[in-house]
C-alpha cells in the first residue's frame, strides 16, 4: 500500500483540486500527521471520511461500542448485517478504501495515556464521548502538545470545541492569493505614502505586510524585509520612514506577504466544567438541572434569563441522530483537523454552536410523542415517498445521495433520479467519495447510484447519462417535471444552473441550489411563490483582460497564460476546423464572405496556410514549423514592437511610453541548450503533427539534430506596421479582433502536450516582459479555469442543503423558516439569512 510520510511525493493527479486550496507546503505537513478519531457513529465516520480523503499520514478509528439499529440512520458504512459488531472494526475496511495513501486502523480499547503516547498521534478527535472522557483526554493532550477537537451532534443541535495548545502558528489565516499592485508614486516622509495606479484598488488592509520590487529611484525598498502598512485610501497606504531614502523615480510593484500568526488556546477543563451538552429525556428535569447549574456560576458565566423553551426542544430532539447535521458538523470538524495538522487557515476559537430548529414544525407547541419516536427495529428513519431529480453526480452530488440514503428519501415509494453525462477521473477520487480507483472511466451516475444502494438497499434510485438542456427536453418533458416533488442541483457551471432554475420556475417545483469554491460554500433554497429564484440575482461578470494588454502589453503571469490559451486555440483548433469546413461544406465560402471587416481575408488566408504553405509532410516539417513560430512570437514580433515603440520613447506629456502597466520587453535568442525553448518546440511540433495525423516524437536528442538543419529566415523590423495601443484603437481599425474562446484542451492529461505547450508558451512570453514565471501547477489552475475543491466544504454545504430539504418535505410555508447560507471555513465564517421574498405582481382581471 502506498503511504504518506516524510519522503512521500504528493500525487498531484489525485490531490490536484485540494492542492489549489491548501498548497504544497500545507499538504506536506498534513502527510506527516497521524490522526485518531474516537466514536464511529454518524458524526465520527463523517469526520473520518473527510480526513482520509484529505490525505493525512494515518488515521486510527476508535470505538468500544457495537452497531445498533439507530446507527443506520446516519452511519453510512454500517449495514444491517453488521448489527452487534464493533463500529470501528466494521467501518475500518470501508474507510480504508477511500484513499490508498492513508493507512486506516481500528482500535477498540480504552483511550489511556499510554496508548495516546505510544501511537504518536498528532490530533485527537472525540465524538460521542462523555464529559469525564473529554476532560481527562483534554488535559492529557494539552500537556503533551497533542491537538484536540471535540465534536458532538444531538438531533438538530451541534457543537465543536478546539484546543490546539498554548501556542499554535497559523501560516496563512485566510487562504487567499497574496495581492499585488503597481506603484505610481512613493513620498519621502516619516511615514512614506505609497500611491498605486488607479486602474484598480490595491485591496490591502491596515496591518498587512508588503514587499517591493522593481522600484526605480528609491531602491532601498527593493528586496527589503516585509513592511507593515496603514491603509489611507483605496489607492494609497503608508509604510515605514522613507525620509532618508533616495528620491523615487518611477515604477515598482508592491506585493502582500502572508505573515505567520500565533494563536493560543485554553485547555478544555477550564470550559467544560461550566458548559456541558446535556442529554435528558425529560424537558422539565433538564430545565431544573440547568437552573441549578446556572445558579452555581459566578460573574459572566451566569446567564440572566434561561431560554426554557429552547432547553425543552433540545431535550426532545437530543436522542436524534440526523445525517445532515452530522454532515455539517463533520465537515467543519475535519477542516479543523486539517488546520491542526498544517497551520493553514484560522482555527475556530474555541467554541462553535449550531442548531437547525427551523426544521421542527412551524406551529408552536407541536411535538412528536415518545411513542412516535420509539425505535421500530428496522431501517425506517425519515422515510419520504418523493419523486426527486438530482442534476449532477460529482462532489456535491455524491454527498447529496449519501444524505438522501440516510434520511430514507424515496425508500418506500417514489424515486431519486440522478443524471450526469461525465465519467469518473482520477482527480475525482479525492472528494467524490462514492467512487474508487477501480471505477475510473465508469459513468458517475450509475456508479454513485450503486454505491448508495449499499448504504441503504431500500432507496429507489436510477442513474441517467443525459446533459440537462434544450436537447434533452424530449426526455425531461412536461410529464417528467409534473411528476417531481423537487429538484437538487449539483452542477459546476452557471448556464446549467440557470437553465434548471427556469425549468423549476416554469413547473413550480422547489429547487435546492449549492456550490463550493475551495473553503467557501453557499446554499440557496428556491420555493415557488415564496422565495426569489436562482436567476433573480447574479454575480458580477469576471473582469476581462483588455485585448491590447494580451497582444502587446502584458504585466502579469495571468496575461501571458491567457495569451498562451489563445495561441493554443488559434494554432491547433480553429485552423483545422476552418480547413475541414472549406473542404467539406459547400456553404463555407458564402458564410465566410459575409463576415465583417477584414475577417474573410484572414480566415481564407489561414485556410490557405493550413492546406498549402504550412502543410507538413513529415515530423521534421512539424519541427521546422514550431521552430519558426517560436522565432516569430518571441523574437521577431518583439523586435517589431520595439521598432515601433523604442525603449526610450516618450509621450506628448513627457512621460515615458514604457511605464506604469506597460513593461518594456526584450527579444529572446533561441538555444537548443535552453530547456524551456526545447519544451516549447517539442510540444508545439507534436500538437501540429496531431492536427495532420503525423506521428510525433519525444526524442529530444533527435529533435536537436533536426533543429540544426532548420532554416530560420532573417527578420528586419519594418516601418509602417500598425500596432494598436488600446482596445478603442483596435475597434476603430475595423480589423478582426477574433473572439476569446474557451480552450478545448484537457489540463489533467499530462501526456497530450496541451499543458506542456501552455506552460512553455506562457513562461517564454513572461521572460520577454521580465514577468516572474510560474510553475505547471499554477498554470494548470489558471489556464484550465479549475475550481479549487476540498471534501470538507462539500460535506458541510450539503448538510445544510438537506436540512432545507427536510423543511420542504414537511411543507413549511413561512419565509423565515428557510435559510440561505454562506460559509468560509478558512476564516472561519458562517452566515445565514432568510431568502429574499418572491416578487409580488399586481394582476388585473378582465371580465367580459
Amino acid at each position: 500500500m502506498a503511504k504518506n510520510g516524510n519522503d512521500a511525493e504528493i500525487d498531484e493527479g489525485l490531490y490536484s483540486r485540494q492542492l489549489y486550496v491548501l498548497g504544497h507546503e500545507a499538504m506536506k505537513r498534513m502527510q506527516i500527521s497521524n490522526v485518531l478519531i474516537s466514536g464511529m457513529r454518524g458524526l465520527g465516520v463523517e469526520i473520518a471520511k473527510n480526513v482520509i480523503l484529505g490525505g493525512v499520514r494515518s488515521v486510527t478509528v476508535h470505538d468500544q461500542g457495537v452497531a445498533e439499529w439507530r446507527d443506520l440512520s446516519s452511519q453510512f458504512y454500517i449495514r444491517e448485517e453488521d448489527l452487534g459488531k464493533n463500529r470501528a472494526e466494521v467501518s475500518q475496511p470501508r474507510l480504508a478504501e477511500l484513499n490508498n495513501y492513508v493507512p486506516v486502523t481500528a482500535y477498540t480499547g480504552a483511550l489511556t495515556e499510554d496508548y495516546l503516547t505510544n501511537t504518536g498521534v498528532n490530533v485527537v478527535v472525540l465524538t460521542n464521548s462523555t464529559l469525564d472522557e473529554q476532560q481527562h483526554v483534554g488535559d492529557f493532550c494539552h500537556s503533551k502538545g497533542i491537538k484536540l477537537i471535540v465534536a458532538d451532534t444531538r438531533g438538530l443541535f451541534g457543537q465543536l470545541f478546539c484546543d490546539f495548545g498554548d501556542e499554535m502558528v497559523v501560516y496563512d489565516t485566510n487562504g487567499e492569493q497574496p495581492l499585488s499592485a503597481m506603484i505610481s508614486m512613493i513620498t519621502k516622509d516619516s511615514a512614506g505614502v505609497v500611491t498605486c495606479l488607479d486602474e484598480a484598488r490595491h485591496g490591502f488592509e491596515s496591518g498587512d505586510y508588503v514587499t517591493f520590487t522593481e522600484v526605480q529611484g528609491m531602491t532601498e525598498l527593493n528586496g527589503c524585509q516585509p513592511v507593515e502598512i496603514k491603509v489611507l485610501g483605496p489607492y494609497t497606504f503608508s509604510i515605514c520612514d522613507t525620509s532618508g531614502f533616495t528620491d523615487y523615480v518611477r515604477g515598482g510593484i508592491v506585493s502582500q506577504v502572508k505573515m505567520p500568526k500565533k494563536v493560543s488556546f485554553v485547555s478544555e477543563q477550564h470550559i467544560l466544567q461550566s458548559v456541558s451538552f446535556p442529554f435528558q429525556a425529560d424537558g422539565e428535569e433538564l430545565v431544573a438541572l440547568t437552573k441549578e447549574l446556572n445558579a452555581a456560576q459566578a460573574g459572566a458565566a451566569a446567564v440572566e434569563q434561561l431560554d426554557e423553551a429552547l432547553l425543552k426542544k433540545m431535550s426532545y430532539v437530543a436522542a436524534g441522530d440526523l445525517a445532515p447535521v452530522n454532515a455539517f458538523i463533520g465537515g467543519l470538524a475535519a477542516q479543523e483537523v486539517m488546520k491542526a495538522c498544517t497551520g493553514k487557515f484560522m482555527p475556530i476559537i474555541q467554541w462553535l454552536y449550531f442548531d437547525a430548529l427551523e426544521c421542527l414544525a412551524e406551529e408552536e407547541g407541536v411535538m412528536l410523542t415518545e411513542e412516535e419516536c420509539a425505535p421500530v427495529g428496522d431501517r425506517r428513519t425519515f422515510i419520504v415517498s418523493l419523486q426527486h431529480f438530482q442534476v449532477g453526480a460529482g462532489a456535491i452530488g455524491c454527498e447529496l445521495l449519501k444524505n438522501f440514503a440516510m434520511i430514507g428519501l424515496a425508500s418506500s415509494e417514489g424515486e431519486v433520479i440522478v443524471t450526469d453525462m461525465d465519467t469518473i477521473e482520477k482527480s475525482n477520487l479525492n472528494r467524490q467519495f462514492l467512487f474508487r480507483p477501480s471505477d475510473v472511466t465508469k459513468m458517475k451516475s450509475d456508479t454513485a447510484a450503486a454505491a448508495v444502494k449499499l448504504m441503504n438497499p431500500s432507496i429507489r434510485i436510477t442513474g441517467h447519462q443525459n446533459r440537462v438542456g434544450p436537447d434533452t427536453e424530449r426526455i425531461y418533458d412536461d410529464d417528467f417535471f409534473e411528476s417531481l416533488d423537487g429538484v437538487a442541483n449539483a452542477l459546476d457551471n452557471v448556464d446549467a444552473r440557470m437553465y434548471m432554475d427556469r425549468r423549476c420556475v416554469y413547473y413550480r417545483k422547489p429547487l435546492l441550489e449549492s456550490g463550493t469554491l475551495g473553503t467557501k460554500g453557499n446554499v440557496q433554497v428556491v420555493i415557488p411563490f415564496l422565495t426569489e429564484s436562482y436567476s433573480s440575482s447574479q454575480d458580477p461578470p469576471e473582469k476581462s483582460i483588455p485585448i491590447c494588454t494580451l497582444k502587446n502589453f502584458p504585466n502579469a503571469i495571468e496575461h501571458t497564460l491567457q495569451w498562451a490559451r489563445d495561441e493554443f486555440e488559434g494554432l491547433f483548433k480553429q485552423p483545422p476546423e476552418n480547413a475541414m469546413q472549406y473542404l467539406t461544406d459547400p456553404k463555407f465560402m458564402e458564410r465566410t464572405l459575409k463576415l465583417p471587416g477584414a475577417q474573410p481575408a484572414e480566415v481564407l488566408e489561414a485556410v490557405y496556410k493550413s492546406l498549402v504553405t504550412d502543410c507538413p509532410r513529415s515530423w521534421a516539417d512539424c519541427v521546422a514549423w514550431a521552430r519558426n513560430h517560436w522565432q516569430c512570437q518571441y523574437s521577431n514580433n518583439i523586435r517589431q514592437l520595439l521598432h515601433n515603440f523604442p525603449p526610450d520613447q516618450v509621450l506628448h506629456s513627457g512621460a515615458p511610453f514604457w511605464s506604469g502597466p506597460k513593461r518594456c520587453p526584450h527579444p529572446l535568442e533561441f538555444s537548443t541548450s535552453n530547456e524551456l525553448h526545447m519544451d516549447y518546440v517539442l510540444a508545439a511540433a507534436n500538437l501540429f503533427a496531431q492536427t495532420y495525423g503525423i506521428q510525433g516524437s519525444t526524442d529530444r536528442a533527435a529533435l536537436v539534430k533536426i533543429l540544426q538543419d532548420v532554416k530560420v529566415p532573417v527578420f528586419t523590423p519594418r516601418s509602417g506596421v500598425k500596432i494598436h495601443v488600446s482596445d478603442q484603437d483596435l475597434q476603430n481599425s475595423n480589423s478582426s479582433l477574433g473572439k476569446m474562446f474557451e480552450i478545448s484542451f484537457h489540463c489533467d492529461d499530462d501526456t497530450n502536450f496541451h499543458m506542456d505547450f501552455i506552460v512553455a508558451a506562457s513562461n517564454l512570453r513572461a521572460e520577454n516582459y521580465d514577468i516572474p514565471p510560474t510553475d505547471r501547477h499554477k498554470s494548470k489552475l489558471i489556464a484550465g479555469k479549475i475550481i479549487p475543491a476540498i471534501a470538507t466544504t462539500t460535506s458541510a454545504v450539503v448538510g445544510l442543503v438537506c436540512l432545507e430539504l427536510i423543511k420542504i418535505v414537511q411543507g413549511h410555508k413561512k419565509l423565515d423558516s428557510f435559510k440561505n447560507g454562506f460559509m468560509n471555513l478558512a476564516l472561519p465564517f458562517f452566515g445565514f439569512s432568510e431568502p429574499i421574498a418572491a416578487p409580488r405582481h399586481k394582476v388585473s382581471l378582465l371580465f367580459s
